[in-house]
């Protein structure tokens, strides 16, 4: 259903100014339309017959994609490992992040319904919009561990079981089941204390760098922007080995990042899933330019600092507070 739609499709729709009056944009559609079925605002252009590549070419005229390239040579072409931006692409990422997408938009839909007092849409709407939040409150709990805990204790009745057994077969002088059980036991303790620790590490996550502050990828040179976080690598195996990272100072067992990726430097990787190990923060306020499609929609704006003031449904899905820039006595006079 939702997590079919890639987002690497929903996000090369225009450029970035077309976004700016998506929220404009989406109320006169539903003025004019009432409808839910065919036509989702939020994903108006993944309905255009235009190929990926011919809509990719908006963004830059010919002269800036040869400045492009030029500029690209340096930070791009991977780090002594070997390995390029692109490994730290993330579709697991992309969904999330699209599934949130979905969420804003039916619920500004609903609550548009209703202002027009169209109440049969807004009914249906609000079904839609309910399996969405389904799906996203599962994969929450997926990666912040609420399963865990259940199966850490699922693990441990085992083990209660298992360790009764064992006596059993020790009482009984059956040495052979003995050595077997006990090797039973010793797994199901490992798989068993690497679940309690994941679901631990959520409920106690310390995080380096917060929601919408502008980072640098310390290997790839890219600029780029805070949208989502884990405290542990939530990636599969398979993906860890790509992006080599065993190699890494900490593993996987630290903060894992979402970030947006500057489109004017790296236009064809625009979420990567970044190790803090990989991020930094500029030593002075970066008040640069940054463009991607999806800063209107996670963020009001910039701050003093230059940092993205996320919006408040992005800080209550990860429960963090909204950052206050402390304010500068000599830069006001």
């Amino acid at each position: 259903m939702v997590q079919s739609q890639s987002l690497s499709t929903l996000t090369i729709c225009g450029s970035v100014q077309d976004h700016t009056s998506w929220r404009r944009h989406r109320v006169k559609s539903v003025k004019s339309s009432g409808l839910i079925g065919d036509r989702c605002v939020s994903c108006q252009y993944l309905h255009r017959p235009s190929s990926s590549s011919s809509l990719r070419s908006q963004w830059k005229s010919p002269k800036q994609r040869n400045l492009w390239r030029v500029e690209a040579r340096w930070p791009f072409q991977g780090d002594e490992q070997g390995l390029d931006p692109n490994s730290e692409r993330s579709e697991s990422a992309n969904e999330d992040i699209l599934i949130f997408f979905f969420q804003l938009d039916l619920a500004t839909r609903v609550q548009c319904a209703l202002n027009m007092e169209q109440y049969d849409i807004a009914q249906q709407l609000r079904e839609k919009l309910n399996e969405v939040e389904e799906e996203a409150i599962r994969l929450q709990e997926l990666k912040r561990g609420s399963s865990s805990k259940s199966e850490a204790q699922d693990k441990g009745i085992s083990l209660i079981r298992l360790r009764a057994d064992l006596q059993n077969a020790i009482d009984g002088e059956d040495y052979g089941l003995a050595a077997k059980l006990r090797d039973e036991i010793s797994k199901l303790e490992a798989e068993s204390l690497a679940v309690s620790a994941k679901a631990l590490a959520f409920e106690n996550a310390e995080y380096a760098f917060r929601l919408g502050q502008k980072l640098k990828h310390k290997a790839f040179g890219y600029r780029a922007v805070v949208c989502g976080m884990d405290p542990v690598c939530c990636e599969s195996s398979s993906w860890m080995e790509a992006a080599e990272v065993e190699k890494l100072p900490r593993g996987s067992n630290q903060p894992f990042y979402q970030v947006l990726v500057d489109v004017r430097t790296h236009p064809d990787l625009l979420v990567a899933y970044v190790p803090e190990d990989n991020l930094l923060a500029p030593e002075k306020p970066d008040k640069e330019r940054f463009d991607h499609p999806y800063i209107s929609f996670l963020f009001y704006g910039a701050d003093t600092a230059g940092d993205f003031i996320p919006i408040q449904q992005l800080r209550e899905k990860y429960n963090k507070p909204r950052h206050e820039v402390p304010f500068d006595s000599q830069e006001e006079d």
